[in-house]
């Protein structure tokens, strides 16, 4: 059975890496601050809208939602975020991310499951597992389906 699936990694915070399979990934996106339509009412980590093909795309700082400083820290309204557009049964949400980093084969059969003490609680129901690159850095794989599920926009969508 083929266990290798590509994924895309990127920063997460200062030093952290994430990765999010590739299978749930539509695309990629250059957004603008000032492109996007604050939603009053909604939590912290939640942009607003974001006009993408003609649709009204959810963006959600996703450092701010796993526990993080929130990528708008310090970040010129002017600067360009990159978004990764998720799709999971036909729902959308964008993310913001602080920067890309590149496509990469994992194994998924070296990911480890995760024992919960070393994890920001916050964080914890949004990952699959992890896995431990060459630099014995650990590497958070989200779950997208778990991310565009969360109950923080369930009554939004």
């Amino acid at each position: 059975m083929e266990t290798q699936q590509k994924f895309l990694s990127f920063h997460l915070g200062v030093k952290d890496t994430a990765v999010i399979s590739l299978q749930n990934i539509t695309e990629i996106l250059q957004v603008s601050l000032t492109e996007i339509c604050g939603v009053p009412q909604m939590p912290n980590c939640v942009l607003g809208i974001y006009n993408w093909r003609g649709e009204m795309l959810w963006l959600v700082d996703l450092e701010e939602m796993l526990g993080y400083s929130s990528l708008l820290q310090g970040s010129n309204f002017l600067s360009k975020m990159m978004a990764i557009v998720l799709e999971s049964e036909g729902k959308y949400l964008g993310l913001l991310v602080r920067q890309l980093m590149d496509i990469e084969l994992l194994d998924t059969q070296q990911m480890k499951s995760l024992s919960g003490e070393s994890f920001y609680p916050v964080m914890t129901p949004f990952l699959l597992g992890y896995f431990i690159n060459a630099a014995e850095q650990m590497i958070f794989n989200l779950d997208a389906t778990k991310i565009i599920q969360s109950s923080m926009w369930k009554i939004h969508s």
